[in-house]
């Protein structure tokens, strides 16, 4: 081994690093995003979950009882319903996790010492969730203050996924995060590579504009995509036995709207880099770690801080989380989806803009 090769060469690889400020950078911060994301975001304490009431007793007794969920550091109320479908609608748009059924007579029911039932409904979306929740609401009733300690009785029913089967919550979670992580990246290493050899200089000369060539980016690598979404969907419904209980054909919609989405994320990093390197490592920045962290697929988002709540709607892997489980397990129609589905019609729009944006200016 020779001295002044071997330093040669280790100075015409530090020159080639310090000549890609994006692989330094990358190199340099990439560890502390992933510190301080996986830092605070994994949070497996449950608190402050969402709660609705619906008191169809209306006495000094039942408001206390209302009272002492709300006083309570694992349960926040979020909605008063005026009836069963109101606090049906809630759980099934995910605005509320738990719902308590405070049925009329309870404190005439109370006084005479005889047992007083309180229903409590628990969204099995989540198990662990469902089970922690469950076990909570049954200690803030069972130390409600009674003529009798065994006067109250709960009846807990878990909706959507009764089973609590963790596979029926994880299989359509995981259509979201895999469509997430390999479209993405084969979309924009495939531009990318054209950068690098330089055969794009010649898309350049020719008379085709930017939406052409993006369009034809995006039509092979979308029906690739979605046949990919097809056959997870198949195997998680026929493998696993995941039942469905919602549209089939809402959430092939729902699908086709987010593979796009996807796509044009690849397109739209292409568009910003010129290696291959940056493109692979900046794919999966955006892509692959928020579908794990950001979306809901492990964590409840509400655990979170406000911080990272906001930082994860940047990201559209968990609107179609909401959108799948929501019609797998749920039972969700057009109307519950809607407000995600606009989020991901609306991100799809905007990175297509700006994604044939740049491709305009280069063509100019």
């Amino acid at each position: 081994m020779k001295g002044h090769r071997l330093r040669a060469l280790v100075v015409k690889e530090s020159r080639e690093l310090i000549r890609d400020p994006i692989t330094v950078a990358l190199a340099v911060i990439m560890p502390l995003i992933m510190l301080f994301l996986f830092g605070y975001a994994v949070n497996l304490d449950v608190e402050r979950v969402a709660l609705g009431i619906y008191d169809l007793d209306n006495t000094p007794a039942s408001r206390e009882l209302s009272a002492r969920f709300d006083s309570s550091r694992y349960f926040q109320l979020q909605q008063k319903a005026t009836d069963l479908r109101d606090l049906d609608s809630a759980l099934q748009g995910s605005r509320i996790k738990v719902g308590v059924v405070i049925p009329a007579g309870f404190a005439r029911q109370l006084l005479r010492e005889e047992s007083a039932p309180v229903q409590v409904i628990v969204d099995g979306g989540y198990p662990v969730l469902a089970r922690l929740a469950s076990a909570y609401a049954e200690a803030v009733i069972g130390n409600f203050p009674a003529p009798r300690q065994a006067a109250i009785r709960v009846r807990a029913r878990v909706w959507f996924n009764p089973s609590l089967r963790s596979v029926n919550f994880v299989v359509p979670g995981l259509f979201a995060v895999i469509l997430m992580a390999f479209p993405p990246l084969l979309t924009a290493l495939a531009i990318v590579r054209e950068k690098e050899t330089g055969t794009i200089e010649q898309i350049y000369a020719s008379p085709v504009t930017s939406g052409e060539f993006i369009v034809g980016k995006l039509v092979p690598y979308g029906l690739v995509a979605f046949l990919e979404i097809l056959m997870v969907i198949a195997v998680g419904f026929a493998w696993f036995q995941v039942p469905i209980t919602g549209s089939p054909a809402l959430l092939l919609v729902s699908a086709f709207v987010y593979v796009l989405t996807t796509v044009g994320i690849g397109l739209l990093v292409s568009s910003l880099v010129r290696t291959q390197l940056a493109a692979m490592l900046i794919t999966l920045i955006v892509t692959l770690m928020p579908s794990f962290l950001f979306s809901g697929f492990l964590f409840p988002l509400f655990t979170m801080p406000l911080g990272l709540q906001l930082y994860s709607r940047l990201f559209p892997a968990g609107d179609f989380m909401e959108i799948s489980r929501g019609v797998v397990l749920k039972s969700a129609g057009l109307e519950a989806v809607m407000p995600h589905l606009v989020m991901l019609i609306v991100y799809t729009a905007l990175i297509f803009i700006f994604a044939i944006w740049r491709m305009r200016q280069k063509v100019v």
